[in-house]
């Protein structure tokens, strides 16, 4: 079982709202250790985007439920009613939806069992939950900052990998078509999580103007770094999708396919290892070549057997979109070298890749 960075900023959090809660003489602690867990978010800028939305939220579930207790009373059905009410106040107000259990565990802490003083019994409970949202914001701001350029890297890396082997299966015609089709569903849906993960690293804000125009330089290479990688997995798609049509082409233009997605997917690697420092300019520059030959050769190769008399058109043409994924993702792999190679032979006093080796939660 791995321990995430959330996990551990958790019980981090619940830890210091008790602790404030007993320090402070507030009780129950326990409710402010309840909205702790409800305020943890997975940035610092999420942090920081959400804690005035986390106070309203509140405030809503605190004023509509001293209300409704003073009117109607705390029968269960009015507690379901309160609940109903907030978060369609919420969901009017366009808060985060990620708001809208802090408000309901606010309703339902104040109209339990109400005191003959409620309103004082209120504020009590109200303050309590400002307890635990100000801890869950404390955690996030100083405890485990979220390395999200590591974890973005090695999750490209591995997702990469997988899909290059799959590749070079595909085009030997030794992949197993059920367990090609069934990791393809597997792979789509890890691109959808890398895609999240970029999101968060994308709103990661930079407090220092030193940092701030690296920061930005990065975030189009990664962006860059998810699109070749999602080419890659284009080409995958199409390979498993037109295995037999592609059997049925001529040797030689098989031969040609697999070399040239051979020498691709080693230029893919070696641009990954470039932007750590494992590989150098030099011997990038040589796989350059190779692949800029292969490319040339297969189109030229597959406009000539365009009107071969032994190719069945239809085939051709389902032929067709197979070699389009390949040039794109020659493409696609030229541009984010460029990117590289601009950052690192640029502005280099603000240039910086800012990976550490992979932890076991990552």
């Amino acid at each position: 079982m791995k321990l995430g960075a959330r996990i551990f900023k958790t019980g981090l959090a619940v830890a210091l709202s008790l602790y404030l809660a007993t320090f402070l003489g507030f009780e129950p602690a326990m409710f402010a250790a309840l909205a702790a867990t409800f305020a943890i978010q997975p940035s610092i800028h999420r942090t920081f985007q959400t804690i005035l939305e986390q106070v309203q939220a509140n405030i809503i579930g605190a004023v509509l439920a001293v209300i409704f207790v003073i009117t109607l009373g705390d029968e269960p059905f009015v507690i379901g009613l309160v609940i109903v009410i907030a978060i369609a106040i919420v969901l009017k107000l366009k808060l985060e939806p990620s708001t809208i259990p802090l408000a309901i565990v606010t309703v339902i802490i104040i109209m339990e069992s109400p005191s003959e003083n409620f309103v004082e019994f209120a504020s009590l409970r109200f303050l309590l939950i400002l307890i635990g949202v100000l801890a869950a914001f404390i955690v996030n701001l100083v405890f485990i900052p979220p390395r999200y350029e590591t974890k973005l890297y090695y999750k490209n890396i591995n997702l990469t990998e997988e899909i290059i082997r799959w590749i070079n299966l595909a085009t030997r015609h030794d992949a197993d078509p059920q367990a090609l089709k069934k990791d393809i569903t597997k792979l789509n849906d890890n691109m959808i999580k890398l895609e999240n993960l970029y999101l968060f690293y994308k709103e990661e804000r930079n407090y220092f103007l030193k940092t701030k125009y690296g920061k930005a330089r990065k975030v189009v290479l990664f962006r860059q770094m998810l699109l070749t990688s999602k080419k890659a997995l284009f080409v995958l798609k199409n390979l498993e999708r037109r295995t037999h049509v592609l059997q049925q082409m001529p040797e030689s233009l098989q031969r040609l396919i697999q070399t040239q997605l051979d020498e691709l997917t080693i230029y893919h690697d070696r641009i990954l290892l470039r932007y750590v420092g494992k590989v150098n300019s030099e011997t990038t520059t040589e796989t350059i070549d190779e692949v800029n030959s292969g490319s040339k050769d297969l189109t030229e190769l597959f406009m000539d057997y365009y009107n071969h008399p032994d190719i069945n058109r239809e085939d051709w043409l389902h032929v067709f979109p197979v070699i389009s994924q390949i040039l794109e993702y020659h493409e696609q792999l030229e541009h984010f070298d460029h990117l590289v190679e601009t950052f690192f032979n640029y502005h280099k006093e603000d240039n910086q890749a800012n990976v550490q080796e992979p932890e076991d939660d990552h």
